[in-house]
């Protein structure tokens, strides 16, 4: 329950976490917003880290000259591309293991389902939309490598998604993030920010829950019948 809360408390405020980071590192900083973009799009088992809601804060704290926009777009565009494509070979050599087993250390089974049924649903498309939608986003390039995608057009539509996701979020910090009304609001404006990147993967969790229901009825009515 603490790490829960100290979680929390580190994206309401995640734009005080940096300032201190900036103050005390410098440079440095750089490398480890490098380092969390990768580890969030890279590996199955860090999907909770807050990718959007640091870039949106990262890109506040350019827009007021603490870091360098232009440092920042080059720095987490190489950890997003370069994340989901470590992922995508992840996905290539153990996913089908993993896939296999009923349990997995680590692993929420639940979430590699979901990014499927969001694959099937959406083709390779997924690998952009996907970057929009915590959880999907570090979850869909190790199911593109599973088998779902061939490498040669998994690149192009990664370069185009980590391209999008990183310029939206530094660019709404940079131009949005230090006007008078989200200074005053900013740890409500991460979490709306956090929310409305989840609606469109809750929006596509109720639509096939309730396509499973119509399902199961017909199935009823055709067994009653």
């Amino acid at each position: 329950m603490d790490i829960l809360i100290n979680f929390i408390n580190v994206i309401m405020h995640i734009d005080k976490y940096l300032t201190l980071m900036v103050q005390q590192y410098g440079m440095l900083t750089y490398g480890v917003l490098f380092l969390i973009i990768f580890i969030e799009t890279g590996l199955v088992i860090t999907p909770f880290l807050p990718g959007d809601s640091m870039l949106f804060a990262a890109g506040a704290l350019a827009g007021i000259g603490s870091m360098n926009i232009f440092t920042l777009l080059i720095i987490t565009y190489l950890a997003a591309i370069l994340g989901d494509t470590a992922n995508y070979f992840i996905g290539k050599k153990i996913g089908k293991k993993i896939l296999a087993k009923e349990k997995v250390r680590f692993i929420n089974k639940e979430y590699l389902i979901r990014a499927q049924e969001f694959y099937e649903k959406h083709g390779s498309m997924t690998i952009v939309i996907a970057r929009f939608i915590p959880i999907i986003r570090t979850f869909a390039p190790f199911v593109a490598g599973i088998g779902k995608m061939n490498y040669s057009k998994f690149v192009p539509y990664n370069i185009v998604g980590g391209g999008l996701w990183v310029s939206l979020f530094l660019g709404g910090g940079y131009f949005f993030g230090n006007l008078s009304f989200v200074k005053t609001h900013f740890s409500y404006m991460l979490v709306a920010i956090i929310i409305i990147s989840l609606l469109p993967g809750v929006i596509v969790f109720i639509k096939e829950k309730r396509k499973k229901n119509e399902d199961n009825e017909d199935e009823v009515q055709s067994t009653e019948i």
